[in-house]
């Protein structure tokens, strides 16, 4: 009895300790934590080279109306291997659409990251190629993380609807279309015909690899797969339920949906989606989740263990952030 009475104390005081620990750096979060997000930027990354006019012009804002249907933020981070057969596709795609229907318009914004390498001279060379109507360049000074840099791609954009995929066009493009319905359906209007209309509407509609998920585990290793599972777990457990893909670099918002999800955008590494998605849940706002096929392209960026368990915490961070009440949505609560 004496040994149960022992261990019940240890028990006790472990769980006390562990309350009394989570509540001391609650309170210090709470204290030190800014409740909205700050966004750096350079007075460099206010504007894009334009070689018809020679010269840097200025971005426009996200908070401005919009004046196209279409913006793509394509994030790159040491991308000039991976970045030209992306914009091919997606380009041709686009062009496509353009002889099809003239009215349309389209934009797609190349995020540099920080990067060390030729990723800028790759996408300004589509640049003189395409014109600065149709493609930029956002060169950021410094890495920003991805999802720092799809947010500042986000605020720098003209379009209706907003799609954001991944450089290394793991995606296939014309899967567009899935997502350009889905939001049809919600919104209950075409955002090609009437793109004043869908921009100030507010849905999300996100690709999912969820459907490839049997074929994924017969290639991928047992650790990958039980980090894999642990990630989904913890997504559920903290932050978003009803979903089966957060991560997938595949997503398409209408502007109104994308100004209000990203002005309260804290996390910029990895895990950005996540908190994304949980924005979004909380403000009520549609997400349609749409099978799309998608390819492992070699190259990844992502370290199987501490990309991982840097999500992982960063979960955690935004549960306990949010729950406290040290980070907080600036947009009220959508009907």
């Amino acid at each position: 009895m004496e040994i149960i009475f022992l261990i019940w104390t240890l028990i006790s005081y472990g769980i006390a300790a562990a309350i009394t620990c989570l509540l001391l750096v609650s309170i210090t979060l709470y204290v030190i934590t800014k409740p909205y997000p700050i966004v750096e930027q350079f007075e460099e990354e206010t504007t894009y080279s334009d070689p018809k006019a020679k010269k840097k012009l200025k971005f426009p804002s996200i908070n401005e109306t919009e004046c196209l249907n279409l913006s793509v933020i394509v994030p790159a981070y040491n991308e000039e291997e991976r970045l030209p057969p992306m914009l091919d596709e997606a380009l041709e795609f686009l062009e496509t659409r353009v002889k099809g229907h003239p009215s349309f318009q389209y934009e797609i914004i190349v995020v540099s990251d920080g990067s060390k390498d030729n990723t800028v001279k790759v996408a300004e060379a589509y640049t003189e190629k395409y014109g600065s109507e149709k493609l930029r360049c956002l060169k950021l000074i410094k890495n920003r993380g991805k999802g720092g840099a799809v947010r500042l791609g986000v605020q720098s954009c003209r379009g209706a609807t907003i799609l954001f995929a991944d450089a290394d066009g793991a995606s296939k493009f014309e899967d567009l279309t899935k997502l350009e319905g889905a939001i049809k359906d919600i919104i209950n209007c075409d955002y090609m015909v009437e793109p004043r209309d869908a921009s100030n509407n507010i849905a999300i509609a996100i690709g999912s690899r969820a459907h490839l998920e049997k074929e994924s585990l017969a290639t991928r290793s047992v650790f990958r797969n039980i980090l894999m599972y642990g990630f989904h777990f913890l997504v559920w457990l903290f932050t978003v339920k009803g979903i089966k893909d957060t991560q997938c670099g595949f997503k398409l918002f209408t502007r109104e949906a994308a100004r209000t999800c990203f002005q309260s955008l804290h996390v910029t590494r990895w895990a950005f989606d996540v908190e994304l998605l949980y924005i979004a849940k909380v403000l009520n706002i549609p997400i349609a989740e749409i099978p799309v096929r998608w390819t492992e392209i070699e190259g990844s960026k992502i370290t199987p263990v501490f990309s991982w368990l840097q999500m992982g915490c960063d979960l955690g961070l935004i549960w306990l952030k949010y729950t406290i009440g040290a980070w907080k949505i600036k947009s009220q609560k959508t009907n």
